[in-house]
Formats: C-alpha cells, sequence, structure tokens
C-alpha cells in the first residue's frame, strides 16, 4: 500500500523521512476551528483523524498519516505567537511551568474505511527564564511561527529543565514509536 502524510508541515515530513520509507505529502485543507468546550485532546484527535480522512477519501488503497499538536499551559491553548510581542509574552508565562503538548495521531486505510488513533502527551518543563534570556532566545532563533515560541530541536533546549515523554519525535509533532506501531497492524513493516 502506498502511504501518504495529510500535511504540509516541513517538520512533520522531516520526522517521517527518519524511517527511511517512500510516502507522499498531500495537504489535508481541513478547518482547524476548535470546537465548543472541546478538551485540547479531544481537538487534536478529531483534526488528526479528519485530516487523514480527508486525504484518504481521495486516495485509493492508501495508508494515510494524520497528525495535529497542541500546546498547553494553566490548562489553556498555547499558539503560535506570530509576532516577537506575542512570543515575549509565552515564554514568560512558560518560565518555571510545565508546558503539556498534546499530538494527535491517526493512521488511516482508505481501502477499509478503519483507522487507528491515540493522543501523545509530552511534557516541557521550562527553567524560570529572565527578561534578558528570553530576549536573547527571541533575537537568535525567531520561533515565531512555532507553538510555545521555542524549537527544541536547535537552540530552545536551553530554556528546559527536563523534557518528559516516550518520543522526542511527538514533541516535534509526529510520534514515531507509535506511528510504527500502527503501520504493523496495517501489516506494513518498516524493517
Amino acid at each position: 500500500m502506498k502511504l501518504i502524510l495529510a500535511s504540509t508541515s516541513p517538520f512533520r515530513k522531516a520526522i517521517l523521512d527518519k524511517l527511511g520509507i517512500d510516502f507522499e505529502i498531500m495537504s489535508p485543507e481541513t478547518d482547524e476551528t476548535a470546537l465548543d468546550n472541546e478538551t485540547p485532546q479531544q481537538l487534536v484527535e478529531r483534526l488528526s483523524i479528519a485530516k487523514a480522512k480527508a486525504v484518504a477519501d481521495k486516495n485509493e488503497n492508501t495508508l494515510v498519516v494524520g497528525s495535529d499538536q497542541v500546546s498547553v499551559i494553566d490548562g489553556e491553548i498555547i499558539g503560535k505567537p506570530h509576532t516577537h510581542e506575542n512570543a515575549v509574552k509565552q515564554l514568560q508565562n512558560a518560565s518555571g511551568k510545565t508546558v503539556t503538548f498534546y499530538t494527535g495521531l491517526c493512521l488511516y486505510n482508505s481501502s477499509t474505511n478503519k483507522y487507528h488513533s491515540e493522543v501523545v502527551p509530552f511534557n516541557v518543563v521550562f527553567r524560570t527564564l529572565t527578561e534578558q534570556q528570553i530576549e536573547s532566545y527571541l533575537r537568535k532563533e525567531e520561533p515565531y511561527n512555532c507553538a510555545g515560541s521555542f524549537k527544541s530541536e536547535a537552540l530552545g533546549i536551553v530554556l528546559f529543565d527536563k523534557l518528559e515523554g516516550e518520543d522526542p519525535n511527538t514533541l516535534m509533532g509526529l510520534p514515531l514509536i507509535r506511528l510504527v506501531k500502527m503501520l504493523e497492524k496495517e501489516n506494513f513493516t518498516i524493517l
């Protein structure tokens, strides 16, 4: 079966490339607006399934990987900052706290219309940050298109006391350990 990643994220593509398998990329063109009273976990699971299904509906005999991620601090979803000022506020708010990333993952079989889905958590424990550290980090890395205002795979690592989770790929948007298990359930072997 053909494998398709239902995402235009360069980060997810780079993560899936680690497996050394052939896959295609398609934009899922899915509305990502949260529903009223939807928890972060419900949101990412619903969106990962919707993204995978949107692409699966257009392709026969495929396995489609859908994924969505949110970061949460003090019970509130943190989005991408887009501006320096918003990034400063996000990092000030994260200073000394734990930020939880919830990543929804879905593997959709277009031949059977059945899917596997999970929500995988990952915690980032922030150091207590000074204003100077925040400014210096943001000026060097400019992570304005990253949820939480940091890039853990780069200089952002200096902002943390520790990372807690089973798979560091989860933090970057695609839990490979769980995905490999889902692929194996569909008789798609990596090795």
